[in-house]
């Protein structure tokens, strides 16, 4: 079982503190692989929005777990508890891997773990995190950035997204999909994507976009292109790139590649067909397109992701 700790103190925000406790502290149905163990780090009791809340633990505890995760709080412009600077630093050195959610981000760069990274806050808290610490690379266009042992997120729904991508890293899309399900949320959304879109993503009956991306979906394992996508959608290709990118905050290239990506996952976790049946089946064409994309996406072989997750699931 892998240890979730939550680093707590005054003035963290109550929405993304319950969302990550949601997400890792409640065993989904149908799923056998072993859960996370979900723990409350601080000093002493602190207050949540309008709640008292009474850690499990000191911030000690931290450097025990697998995973800290630091939430983000309301008052951005006074310094971080240099205690829970110091613990979430120890703890990362220790081992763990630490992510923060929305303005979390200021802890993990005054304990030093954002230097000379990319990483990402609320939208609204980009050009503070950026002109308080000027060694961090601060991306405001995503929502969440992925450093191996240390990860942030955006804010509100981004953070979501985030600890799903969590999920997916330790027990595979399928369980993810899961968790995502459960919650009524989107099961997958890459982390380059833009964290502001101008329009709400479409119904099917609200925009021409919401009858072609089930109609896509339901086509992956054809060579669809961008021309094939605007004759479905009757729009110019340009037209399309340009509606694509505000109602998804991506192109339709990156879109469709990450549902090849996606479904991937799930054979690769699900059956025993071959990388080359899989290829076929997402739309890739050869194994050797399959394997340079899935890589580069998911930083692993299909082969070495399978035996991964097929593991876990045993």
């Amino acid at each position: 079982m892998t240890t979730v700790a939550l680093a707590v103190t005054d003035g963290m925000l109550h929405f993304e503190l319950s969302m990550a406790y949601e997400v890792f502290g409640s065993v989904p149905d149908r799923v056998t692989v072993p859960w996370y163990d979900v723990v409350v780090c601080g000093v002493r009791a602190v207050r949540v929005g309008r709640f008292l809340l009474e850690p499990d633990h000191g911030f000690e505890h931290l450097a025990r777990a697998d995973t800290v995760i630091v939430p983000g709080w309301a008052d951005v412009d006074v310094d971080p508890p240099a205690e829970l600077v110091d613990a979430v630093r120890a703890a990362h050195e220790a081992g763990a891997r630490v992510a923060s959610l929305c303005t979390g981000a200021f802890v993990l760069a005054a304990a030093g773990l954002l230097d000379g990274k990319r990483a990402t806050t609320h939208w609204a808290h980009t050009e503070a995190l950026s002109a308080g610490y000027p060694e961090v690379e601060v991306d405001p266009d995503v929502l969440y950035v992925d450093n191996g042992s240390v990860l942030t997120s955006a804010g509100k729904a981004a953070a979501m997204d985030l600890c799903l991508h969590l999920v997916r890293q330790d027990h595979g899309s399928a369980v993810a999909n899961v968790v995502a399900r459960r919650l009524v949320v989107p099961p997958h959304r890459a982390g380059g994507q833009a964290q502001f879109v101008a329009a709400p993503v479409p119904t099917r009956d609200e925009h021409p976009l919401g009858g072609l991306l089930p109609w896509v979906l339901e086509r992956l394992d054809q060579p669809l292109g961008v021309e094939d996508l605007a004759r479905q959608a009757r729009m110019s290709s340009r037209h399309l790139g340009r509606r694509f990118r505000e109602t998804t905050g991506t192109t339709p290239l990156q879109w469709l590649l990450t549902q090849r990506i996606r479904r991937a996952q799930e054979l690769l976790e699900a059956t025993d067909d071959s990388v080359d049946a899989i290829a076929t089946a997402t739309g890739m064409g050869t194994a050797t397109t399959l394997r340079r994309h899935f890589n580069r996406t998911v930083g692993v072989p299909p082969d070495a992701y399978r035996r991964t997750f097929r593991a876990r699931s045993m």
